[in-house]
């Protein structure tokens, strides 16, 4: 049983003539015939009353009536929904990001949602680390990073570039310093985030090269956490200078360059090189666009490091 087979069913049922039906789904009357022949084959059931002249269904024939055009309808659904994937009026991307990065797929978002505003983003919490396996495995569209991955067979698009900056409060003795010392961060009280990334790791390490380890006085589990106790006066941190655009424009924060440390860092968007779907391709297209106006208004970005 197929739904061609159910379609010209509920054509009989419906115009209770073989004929009539046969004029309105286009073939001719002996095909009609061996299709619902073949169809009571298949069920076993017998699905209309020969000796009536006005098509007459059968119990089973009434069954399949009920079952038939609800069938038929969820098909009709189905291939309109498939329609509307490919025609982008509807679907979801889904992207793997860390708190950080955030701040830098936002503007992307933004203008994806101008070009195709029925398709959904879903931007979710993923450790930096597992982002590029997601993404290889299929459970992420995209990922956002600021390191090359180690696995293979993704697709890495620059959408934009950041810095990490000492972020004091406007009233804290190193806020007129126009750059500070690796030496100066180390003397001052760290609010860290609790959750560990290459970004923070590398930092340490510098740190730790310098023989001069950071005093991680507080960890919190938000940017927003971290930039509030800044502001309260707990501590400085060292963040991504987009994070903070908001409070830096307000100069409730100061953000300074750390000699050593400080260096622009690209963040790239990485998906599989194939197996996307409509949606993913329509987001893809949107970051290579902002690809392409990276260098135009940059010059040719480097090869992201880990930062």
């Amino acid at each position: 049983m197929d739904i061609a087979s159910l379609r010209t069913f509920l054509a009989v049922a419906h115009e209770r003539s073989f004929s009539r039906a046969a004029a309105k789904v286009h073939r001719t009357q002996p095909a009609v015939s061996q299709t619902i022949r073949r169809l009571e084959i298949d069920l076993g059931e017998q699905l209309f009353d020969r000796s009536s002249k006005s098509g007459t269904l059968t119990d089973a024939g009434r069954m399949l009536l009920n079952y038939g055009e609800r069938l038929v309808r969820l098909a009709e659904e189905t291939e309109l929904a498939m329609r509307e994937l490919r025609d982008l009026r509807r679907g979801r991307v889904l992207v793997g990001a860390n708190e950080a990065a955030v701040h830098t797929l936002l503007p992307l978002i933004g203008r994806f949602r101008q070009r195709h505003p029925q398709i959904a983003i879903d931007v979710r919490r993923v450790p930096a680390r597992q982002i590029a396996v997601e993404v290889q495995q299929g459970s992420l569209d995209f990922g956002a990073l600021t390191f090359r991955p180690a696995e293979s067979g993704l697709l890495e698009v620059p959408i934009g570039s950041d810095e990490l900056v000492l972020l004091v409060p406007p009233q804290h003795p190193l806020a007129a310093h126009g750059q500070v010392t690796m030496e100066e961060v180390a003397a001052e009280a760290v609010v860290a985030h609790n959750d560990p990334s290459p970004a923070r790791e590398r930092v340490l390490r510098l740190f730790e090269q310098k023989h001069v380890p950071l005093n991680m006085a507080i960890a919190l589990p938000s940017l927003d956490g971290i930039k509030r106790a800044v502001e309260l006066g707990l501590g400085v941190a060292l963040l991504p200078r987009r994070c903070a655009v908001t409070e830096l424009a307000g100069g409730r924060l100061v953000a300074l360059p750390v000699a050593g440390v400080s260096r622009r860092r690209l963040v790239t968007v990485v998906c599989r090189k194939a197996h996307r779907s409509h949606a993913a391709d329509a987001f893809l297209a949107v970051a290579q666009d902002a690809m392409r106006h990276l260098r135009s208004s940059a010059g040719s970005p480097q090869a992201p490091v880990e930062a």
